[in-house]
């Protein structure tokens, strides 16, 4: 298949254009500036809403992962336009530009996040919850607005709502192992908070499960067994053999990143479950939480 990455230079985009390429896929990076070498590539500028439109022609699937980094930059009020910009504004010119094409792909797997459903406490929620009314809801729920040229055109798009994405090269735990390290990790806050985690080779599993199925519709690409932070902090500390005694103060994190981001990132409740992918028939590679950080770890070491 040719398969066309947007955010193909990303975490998760490295890790599927690599997966792909392995099994014979041919893959072309949506980039933002002309490409050097013989590498094919697509170019376009959602900013400028420009986008090399006939290069789309003999695709047979996008997949959408691009957009400014949620917890790169303190939330100011002009990254939060960033953040909400990027995404809407890329998913609308791209949907658009398949809705025109005489050949459009058949698929268009649209990247979302379990940020869609806001804080949930201990309540566990599939695909069937409501938004919430967080900054990140409301920025989950314009995203996957934008791509309704798409769906209208008789484009398959299923909404791809990622958890925390287990992975030693970037991410939240990435920021988490040197201090586990050096035995200084702990549960943050009350540690009562739900996680909804994902390892990368489910990540990667779910897009191309996504790619290869007749799905539309939101799918929460999490792991079947959300934790909540005090059991992650445990699993962690016990894969690493390191003690976790002592508690992250919620004010350390939100002095650090800034309330609002902290919460979001850290203190946020999501206890979130797979339903459309079990339902499919998709088996996880990694569905504790105790397997997903042994496939970190040793991939991490074998590195």
């Amino acid at each position: 298949m040719k398969i066309a990455i947007t955010g193909a230079s990303g975490l998760i985009g490295r890790s599927l254009a690599t997966s792909l390429t392995n099994d014979g896929h041919q893959v072309v990076p949506v980039v933002r500036r002309p490409s050097s070498g013989a590498t094919e590539s697509i170019e376009w500028n959602p900013a400028n809403g420009t986008i090399e439109a006939a290069k789309f022609e003999g695709v047979d699937a996008v997949v959408h992962l691009a957009g400014a980094g949620i917890g790169d930059k303190r939330w100011s009020d002009s990254y939060k336009r960033e953040i909400l910009e990027s995404r809407t504004k890329g998913t609308a010119l791209l949907a658009s530009t398949l809705a025109s094409l005489d050949a459009p792909p058949a698929v268009m797997v649209s990247g979302s996040a379990i940020g869609f459903y806001g804080d949930t406490g201990d309540t566990a929620v599939d695909e069937t919850a409501p938004a919430g009314n967080d900054f990140l809801a409301k920025v989950c729920v314009d995203w996957e607005a934008a791509a309704t040229p798409a769906i209208d055109a008789g484009i398959r798009v299923p909404f791809l709502r990622t958890g925390i994405v287990l992975t030693a090269d970037g991410g939240a735990l990435a920021k988490m192992l040197p201090l586990f390290r050096f035995g200084l990790g702990g549960r943050m806050g009350s540690g009562k908070q739900w996680w909804s985690w994902i390892s990368m080779a489910d990540e990667i599993g779910a897009i191309r499960w996504l790619i290869d199925h007749d799905i539309s519709g939101p799918v929460n690409a999490t792991a079947p067994s959300p934790v909540t932070n005090r059991e992650f902090t445990k699993a962690l500390g016990e894969a690493m053999h390191r003690p976790t005694l002592a508690p992250v103060p919620s004010f350390g994190p939100k002095l650090l990143l800034g309330g609002e981001l902290a919460d979001a990132l850290l203190f946020t409740s999501t206890r979130v479950l797979p339903s459309v992918l079990e339902d499919s028939g998709y088996s996880f590679a990694h569905p504790t939480i105790e397997a997903g950080l042994k496939a970190v770890l040793t991939s991490k070491t074998a590195a």
